[in-house]
């Protein structure tokens, strides 16, 4: 297991079998050391429409795919706990409040 640090200071666990769930995927097999390094520096959080607790980390990689992809992390926090849940690429953001960058 890594515990990783969000763009805000929170410490956020990453297990190996969510891990390999993400890396699972033909598309995101590249993407193990961005995960980290999207956490600490994300583009974008929002938090979710469908589940308050959780956040969606995102960043922009305009030479992953034709025209571009958002790495999203989803990341779901506990009043004492933070995980990833998964990760994957999507063509844009998903709508919900923005949390990142502040203003």
């Amino acid at each position: 297991m890594k515990t990783l640090t969000d763009c805000f200071g929170n410490k956020v666990r990453l297990t190996a079998e969510r891990l390999a769930h993400i890396l699972g995927h033909p598309e995101m097999a590249s993407m193990a050391a961005e995960i980290g390094r999207v956490l600490r520096q994300p583009q974008l959080v929002r938090r979710s429409r469908s589940d308050a607790a959780v956040r969606l980390v995102y960043e922009f990689y305009a030479r992953i795919v034709l025209g571009g992809a958002w790495l999203c992390i989803v990341v779901k926090y506990l009043s004492k706990d933070a995980f990833v849940v998964t990760a994957y690429l999507t063509d844009k953001p998903k709508a919900g409040e923005d949390l990142w960058p502040t203003k």
